[in-house]
């Protein structure tokens, strides 16, 4: 089992916009739902709807995905804030 332990620390996880990269996901999504959607009976006369109703739900879960990414970015400001201000709480002095 040794020879599958890490032998160094993993990095810090990498943060980018992710806010607009979710927004830009649920967009794509839901024009792939607009462009199939003139196309239903063709994928309705094949047994294919899937095809059509999938993009819908993508961009369902985007809209999921965009109050989660929101509220996350906020969450990361706030807790930077706090560290600033110092009032970092328990989680901080702990994380040491």
């Amino acid at each position: 089992m040794a020879k599958w332990t890490a032998q160094h620390e993993a990095p810090e996880p990498l943060e980018g916009p992710v806010v607009a990269t979710v927004v830009g996901g649920t967009i794509i999504w839901f024009v792939l739902f607009l462009v199939q959607l003139p196309f239903y009976g063709w994928f309705a006369d094949r047994g294919m709807l899937w095809w059509v109703w999938t993009p819908l739900a993508g961009a369902a879960l985007g809209l999921f995905g965009i109050w989660y990414a929101r509220g996350r970015e906020a969450a990361i400001k706030r807790h930077k804030e706090q560290q600033a201000a110092g009032t970092g709480g328990a989680g901080a002095a702990g994380a040491q």
